[in-house]
């Protein structure tokens, strides 16, 4: 920084903040314009986009599929850089205007589900499955669901935003984040130096992580970030990463959604059909 900041007696919005997606960002809540949300013949209609949080669930999805459950869906995309996240259809879904979102059109009325845990949680036991019904394991499945929820934003929004996203790089933030971040990787590594999955079977918990910090530990997160941060380390992190990743469900959840990059691209999921060709 070049200069020190002193901050005002009231905050007021009177200019963007600078960055990559800094023309998304403001103070307020609600829709910006009016815009219909598309459906489909499928009971699930999900709108989301590729990011971690995203992946979560066409991830979970895919399992659910890949085991012989009646889960098939809509994956609708949702380009939050042109701000689709913000039309009337999207936020009557998801008030929080943040992806994913999901309407299950399965029972008597519709029903939105919205904050990626919520819909994991939903579908989990809707179709009991990766998601223990009772105990020990539910509750420890739960507990490293939630640990994901509260931790992952130090990543992302704190680490990746300073890191890869902010329009000047502040030694300050990048430091403080990058030390939470490591901290966060070997709080996993510890755990899966003496597990496979995080919370005894494979379950949402496991899914719910993978997007986050197994892309990180297989350096697939933020341009130079696995790097700076000495993700190989993790050696514990990784096996279960790799693990993880060769899973046809989990290949096929993060394919789901995805309009960049060279590997396999299903911007939108209507069938198994879609994947043809792209596998």
């Amino acid at each position: 920084m070049t200069e020190t900041y002193t901050p005002p007696k009231v905050w007021t919005w009177d200019k963007p903040n600078g960055g990559q997606f800094a023309s998304l960002n403001r103070p307020i809540a609600g829709a910006t314009h009016d815009a219909e949300l598309p459906r489909g013949a499928h009971p699930f209609q999900l709108y989301s986009l590729a990011t971690p949080n995203g992946v979560k669930v066409t991830i979970l999805f895919e399992e659910l599929i890949e085991a012989g459950f009646a889960a098939e869906y809509d994956a609708w995309l949702i380009s939050i850089s042109k701000g689709d996240q913000f039309g009337s259809g999207f936020v009557e879904v998801n008030p929080n205007s943040k992806i994913p979102a999901l309407l299950d059109l399965s029972g008597p009325e519709p029903l939105r589900v919205f904050e990626s845990g919520s819909i994991l949680v939903h579908l989990a036991e809707k179709f009991g499955a990766f998601l223990p019904v009772s105990g020990p394991k539910r509750t420890e499945t739960f507990n490293w669901l939630m640990w994901q929820m509260g931790s992952a934003p130090f990543l992302g929004g704190g680490f990746g935003h300073f890191f890869a996203y902010a329009p000047e790089k502040i030694e300050y933030a990048i430091n403080r984040y990058a030390m939470e971040s490591k901290r966060q990787m070997d709080v996993l590594d510890r755990h899966l130096a003496e597990n496979e999955f995080v919370a005894g079977d494979y379950s949402i918990a496991d899914m719910a992580i993978l997007p986050w910090y197994g892309n990180l530990a297989l350096d697939k997160s933020y341009p130079r970030a696995g790097e700076f941060l000495d993700a190989a380390a993790y050696t514990n992190v990784k096996r279960w990463a790799e693990q993880l990743s060769a899973r046809p469900g989990v290949i096929r959840g993060r394919m789901v959604n995805k309009n960049w990059g060279d590997e396999g691209q299903v911007p939108e999921r209507h069938s198994p059909a879609d994947f043809a060709g792209k596998l």
